[in-house]
């Protein structure tokens, strides 16, 4: 079991998920992606545009593993991710504790 954490942006904001979360099965990863987003776009009820937001979960190292749009159709598919580890630009929320 390895622990990750499931960041948001949309580039300019972030929601940062400090605590992360334990994910027996590796492809349970976008599961989880999909239920941060969802929780995120509840707790930032005011927005209207959702297509510039994408979960982007990192191991504990630092390494980003996979990138996940937040809407549908705003790009084909999650993809893995292939490029050295990314932070969020500006920290303007954190994820729960209960996540």
């Amino acid at each position: 079991m390895a622990r990750y954490r499931f960041h948001a942006t949309n580039g300019l904001e972030c929601v940062f998920d400090a605590r992360g979360k334990d994910i027996r099965v590796p492809e349970l990863l976008m599961r989880r992606a999909d239920e941060v987003a969802q929780e995120v776009m509840r707790s930032l009820d005011d927005r209207a545009d959702w297509s510039e937001w994408h979960v982007s979960v990192h191991d504990l190292s630092g390494r980003r593993v996979l990138v996940q749009p937040f809407v549908a159709g705003a790009e084909d598919h999650p993809r893995v991710a292939q490029s050295a580890p990314g932070g969020c630009p500006r920290l303007g929320h954190h994820l729960r504790e209960a996540w």
